[in-house]
């Protein structure tokens, strides 16, 4: 019988102060079992975890950062408290940790040293996204962030789409949110007129909007958005 402890994923809310709509019971019911924990950003992590009113005391629990400098060969300190009999919970900024998120690396890392991994249930923008947009559900690729450049950006743009008419794809794209409207402004730019865009704001927070609509129908349209994270989704026919 193994003595080491347990990799946790833990999701946690995408919309500040949703914790309890979105959060399920086996969240919370794993969590106390938990003492250490790997985050993006310990501050917000210790600050998520208080809120939720789970532990005696939050000054207890011990944190690392694991983010997208983590050099892989620092997995190792950060992973002994699993094989000390610990387990361990890696915490997302946003969402669901493992999905355009660091916390692959520890995934990665705990597969290759026999360590369990148990993903726990909670939301994800670009599942949710998806499930909102009516596009193709069956066929999609996740592109994570677009390049700065705004030429780069517009040939990736074409080729994306490109392929999304070839295999019936539905693209999916995020951003900074200070970065939103530059986005849109470019899909709007260089997409076909009859490709099907989505554009899904502030998802299970309170300006919730997710919008599907052929791009030359965007176009007639006058687009504000705040600096909430959004998610960009579009379907070549």
């Amino acid at each position: 019988m193994s003595n080491k402890g347990n990799l946790y994923l833990i999701p946690t809310a995408i919309a500040a102060g949703e914790s309890d709509d979105v959060l399920t019971p086996q969240v919370k019911r794993h969590l106390p079992s938990i003492r250490h924990f790997l985050a993006e950003n310990v501050r917000t992590a210790r600050r998520y975890l208080s809120a939720l009113k789970l532990y005696d005391s939050i000054e207890s629990l011990s944190f690392a950062v694991l983010d997208k400098d983590t050099d892989p060969r620092d997995l190792e300190a950060l992973m002994a408290p699993v094989f000390q009999g610990h387990h361990v919970g890696v915490m997302s900024e946003s969402g669901c940790p493992g999905i355009a998120d660091p916390g692959a690396l520890a995934v990665r890392y705990a597969h290759s040293r026999g360590i369990r991994v148990i993903p726990l249930v909670g939301p994800s923008s670009l599942f949710l996204a998806l499930m909102a947009s009516g596009l193709n559900g069956q066929r999609f690729a996740f592109q994570g962030y677009l390049p700065i450049d705004a030429q780069e950006a517009a040939r990736v743009i074409r080729d994306l789409e490109k392929e999304s008419k070839a295999k019936g794809q539905t693209q999916i794209i995020i951003e900074t949110p200070y970065r939103n409207g530059q986005l849109l402004t470019r899909l709007l730019k260089n997409l076909r007129d009859d490709t099907e865009l989505c554009v899904a704001f502030d998802i299970t927070g309170p300006e919730e909007s997710i919008v599907t609509q052929r791009v030359s129908r965007w176009k007639t349209q006058k687009h504000v958005f705040g600096k909430k994270p959004a998610v960009f989704l579009f379907l070549a026919g």
